[in-house]
């Protein structure tokens, strides 16, 4: 739970490893004798240090080369749908980019009560500040991640459909599929790093982004290893060269399930955990 509570406030598995490890320090010197209820004084402890780790993270985050992307990691949603649905939606690339609006304490207040649904008074505690004051930062976020129009769980054959459609424009060139799976207002946005060749900037327009896929990608990926991998609670586009991930490609959707945003991960630094044995799960 800590690792999902922190890789949900931070976007990156590394940072929240981090955390985590930092909080398990934390519990190994505490006076466990005193400690009442141990979950809630780990969650409180995991925030806190999140909340902290992402305040630093943002002033790095302005001067990063390129688009700033979420770092992927493998996902596995367990067998209680209904409970687990806010759990899955809230790991997807396009949220983790909306949840980059919201100032470190909201992220954290609107996480823990609208995602891990934790009590106000709970969280407060948990932020250092009064009960109505948790009560604005949820509601300011909420209201800010509600403006989002591609936020929508697409059904998963619909996704299937689309990540079988871009494997094919990758190994053949051929975009006829792919072009009927996206919005006309479909963007394509890679981050590299600075750490190797990419685009910079977004790609604006289907017809920008399937011209992209076909003369640029194409060439270049059709050598590699192509799988679909659950990633970021959605089946995904793992490209490998050897044995390293080269490339990793997720999706969001619009309210008729069509490709609106495809992003592209490319900085090796962010892929490097992708294959490691283990790998991160959503659980609550």
């Amino acid at each position: 739970m800590l690792m999902g509570l922190a890789y949900r406030v931070l976007g990156s598995v590394a940072e929240a490893e981090d955390v985590v490890q930092d909080t398990f320090l934390a519990w190994m010197d505490a006076d466990h004798g005193t400690i009442v209820a141990p979950r809630r004084w780990l969650t409180t402890v995991c925030t806190r240090k999140a909340v902290d780790v992402l305040r630093s993270a943002r002033r790095v985050r302005t001067d990063y080369v390129g688009t700033w992307l979420p770092e992927p990691a493998h996902t596995e949603v367990l067998e209680t749908p209904e409970t687990q649905l806010a759990l899955s939606e809230s790991v997807t690339t396009a949220f983790l980019l909306t949840l980059e609006r919201l100032a470190p304490k909201e992220r954290a207040a609107f996480l823990l009560h609208d995602v891990f649904a934790m009590e106000y008074n709970e969280i407060a505690t948990n932020l250092d500040v009064t009960e109505a004051a948790c009560r604005k930062l949820v509601s300011r976020a909420r209201a800010n991640v509600q403006r989002t129009d591609d936020l929508y769980p697409a059904p998963q054959e619909h996704q299937n459909e689309l990540v079988a459609a871009f494997s094919l424009a990758i190994t053949t060139g051929s975009t006829e599929k792919l072009a009927e799976l996206l919005s006309a207002d479909a963007t394509l946005s890679a981050d590299s790093g600075g750490k190797v060749v990419g685009i910079r900037k977004t790609l604006e327009g289907a017809e920008a982004v399937l011209d992209f896929v076909e003369k640029v990608l194409s060439p270049v990926w059709r050598t590699g290893e192509i799988s679909v991998e659950d990633v970021n609670s959605g089946p995904s586009l793992v490209v490998r060269q050897g044995d390293d991930v080269f490339a990793v490609v997720t999706f969001a959707y619009t309210a008729d399930s069509k490709a609106s945003r495809i992003f592209i991960m490319r900085n090796p630094d962010k892929l490097a955990r992708l294959d490691r044995e283990l790998d991160f799960k959503i659980f609550s």
